[in-house]
């Protein structure tokens, strides 16, 4: 079936197509390489993501994406360096650079990042994280819980300071949890919370995907790639800033021997296919996850549209033409 629908908006986009947004010595051409690829995608769209690094790393991939020209890039999303310490939650940023939360240094990146960096993700437990959401948002910066150790209390003073979104909800958090109460559950409960989805069969099980669209509805969940350099790649090794991960040939993303994750190899297309394959929903309730509702919770409206092809009985969605969405 022939279908056309607004151009995706991805959130969370670490690279692509062997190119690594962590990477300083990027160079114009791969990026023009990696925004190509994204956009065959159906992504008109995205936020490049810029993990857990040093002040100085962080300037020169800034300056890299941002300088390059192409519109498809949206802003910046800064995921730390404010995030837990603790193996687990820190999930594969490198403990060296993770740092307690800072206005001041909030205000450096962002002078550098020319005042484009739409969306922070950070834990609200770490030192002076509580005034830096107050601050970012009434910056009119969107803030994200994630990478956390946080307690419900702590969730819901993060709310109540003014974060809207849940990274990657389920993962970048503990193995093991409690029962309840926990994290996870408090941020499935709070209905001021938006949250973010990887659905690549990796990171959550379909059960779990489908109980948590269940539970705060489809006009509350965005799905992310979180997509690396690995995505739209073959089976092998490849870098996630100073980390060397590997792509198996199921498609998971980690480094050589560990347990814990590391981005994903994810297309936005496939992400909305398995979407209504694990939950059991119709095509037209799951493309906004993708785009409108993404856009829109950062403040810009989709771009452009995409002419796919959709095989129901196969779950399937293939992008025919993306039409509009750069200049």
């Amino acid at each position: 079936m022939k279908i056309e629908f607004p151009g995706f908006f991805d959130l969370q986009v670490n690279g692509f197509a062997g190119v690594d947004f962590n990477n300083p010595d990027c160079t114009p051409q791969q990026l023009r390489h990696a925004t190509a690829a994204i956009r065959a995608t159906g992504v008109t769209q995205f936020l490049p993501t810029l993990i857990t690094s040093s002040l100085d790393t962080f300037s020169r991939c800034a300056r890299n994406l941002l300088s390059f020209g192409d519109s498809s890039v949206a802003g910046i999303h800064m995921e730390g360096p404010y995030i837990s310490p603790l193996d687990g939650p820190r999930g594969a940023h490198p403990c060296t650079h993770v740092i307690e939360a800072s206005i001041d240094d909030f205000k450096r990146r962002q002078e550098v990042a020319e005042g484009r960096t739409l969306l922070v993700t950070l834990a609200p437990e770490v030192g002076g994280a509580l005034r830096l959401i107050e601050y970012l948002a009434a910056s009119n910066v969107r803030v994200a819980v994630g990478h956390s150790a946080a307690t419900p209390e702590q969730i819901r003073a993060a709310i109540s300071a003014g974060a809207t979104l849940s990274t990657h909800l389920g993962n970048g958090c503990a193995q093991d949890l409690p029962r309840h109460p926990n994290l996870i559950w408090e941020q499935l409960a709070s209905d001021e919370l938006f949250a973010s989805l990887i659905v690549d069969g990796h990171h959550l099980p379909p059960s779990t995907v489908k109980a948590m669209v269940r539970a705060k509805t489809p006009a509350r969940v965005i799905l992310v790639t979180d997509a690396i350099a690995a995505a739209g790649c073959p089976p092998g090794i490849y870098q996630l800033g100073d980390s060397t991960v590997e792509l198996s040939a199921t498609g998971r993303v980690a480094a050589p021997g560990a347990q814990n994750l590391a981005g994903s190899s994810l297309a936005m297309n496939v992400a909305v296919a398995n979407t209504i394959r694990f939950t059991g929903l119709s095509l037209n309730d799951v493309l906004p996850m993708a785009s409108s509702l993404p856009a829109r919770y950062v403040g810009i409206e989709p771009a452009g549209h995409v002419i796919a092809e959709w095989d129901a009985e196969n779950f399937r969605l293939d992008v025919k033409e993306v039409v509009g969405g750069n200049v």
